[in-house]
């Protein structure tokens, strides 16, 4: 895991005025979210079964997340890498693996090492910065 320096950390917003934003700038709300914290994810590569992610973790302030009105506060951004098993998985699941790569299979390593470490903290880095230059964010 790779934690980022970015301006993005101790911001406050609303997730109603959030949300639509990250997804236009292709994340997602990582599914494992809770009432009270969640992250937005975006992959910045993918190749074979390793995949490196963009993750912006927040906490709730106020409210629940479920809600548009739930007050967000920005933790600290970090680019981490899950390899997975591109093999065929003979289980309930594979006909979603004949293509040889399942999307819903647990990693084989949840925190891959990553090589180039410079690389990775510039691009993530990089996509913070785009999301924070399009959104409204408060200081705490």
């Amino acid at each position: 895991m790779l934690k980022l320096e970015t301006e993005i950390e101790g911001k406050r917003a609303y997730f109603g005025d959030v949300y639509k934003t990250f997804r236009s700038n292709g994340y997602t709300l990582c599914g494992n979210w809770e009432y009270d914290r969640a992250k937005f994810d975006m992959v910045l590569c993918r190749e074979e079964g390793e995949t490196i992610y963009i993750r912006i973790p927040f906490s709730v302030v106020d409210g629940e997340l479920d809600s548009p009105n739930a007050y967000l506060e920005f933790r600290t951004p970090y680019v981490i890498k899950h390899v997975v098993n591109t093999g065929l998985d003979w289980d309930e699941n594979s006909l979603l693996t004949t293509t040889g790569f399942n999307q819903f299979q647990e990693p084989v390593d949840k925190d891959g090492n990553i090589t180039d470490k410079s690389r990775w903290e510039a691009a993530g880095e990089e996509e913070v910065q785009e999301v924070v230059n399009s959104l409204e964010l408060q200081v705490s």
